[in-house]
């Protein structure tokens, strides 16, 4: 039977998974998508643990990752416009090469 406890590592193993990749990786689509891998670990952890937790926060812990998820969407939407604006300038998604983007 599958309980709180493998959610919550599945979510702990995702979320050092994302970090790993935001840390080590230099093109920006990869960064982008560890980012996201990052937020979808939470949310996981968030809804496993309202399920586990039957009280008053039990509405909040279903209803924050909407928020996440909202709020993940912008960020990738300011990011891709970021990695766009680097390409065109540099043809290139290297983020070590970012800081051609200073004004």
């Amino acid at each position: 039977m599958i309980g709180v406890v493998h959610y919550v590592i599945l979510s702990a193993l995702l979320f050092v998974i994302g970090l790993y990749g935001a840390m080590t990786r230099k093109n920006g689509i990869s960064v982008l998508m560890s980012v996201e891998l990052m937020f979808n670990a939470a949310n996981i952890n968030f809804v496993a643990l309202s399920y586990r937790f039957r009280d008053v926060a039990f509405l909040a812990g279903q209803a924050f990752p909407l928020f996440v998820i909202a709020i993940a969407a912008a960020e990738v939407t300011v990011g891709l416009a970021i990695v766009l604006s680097l390409y065109r300038s540099s043809n290139t998604v290297n983020l070590d090469e970012a800081n051609q983007l200073r004004g």
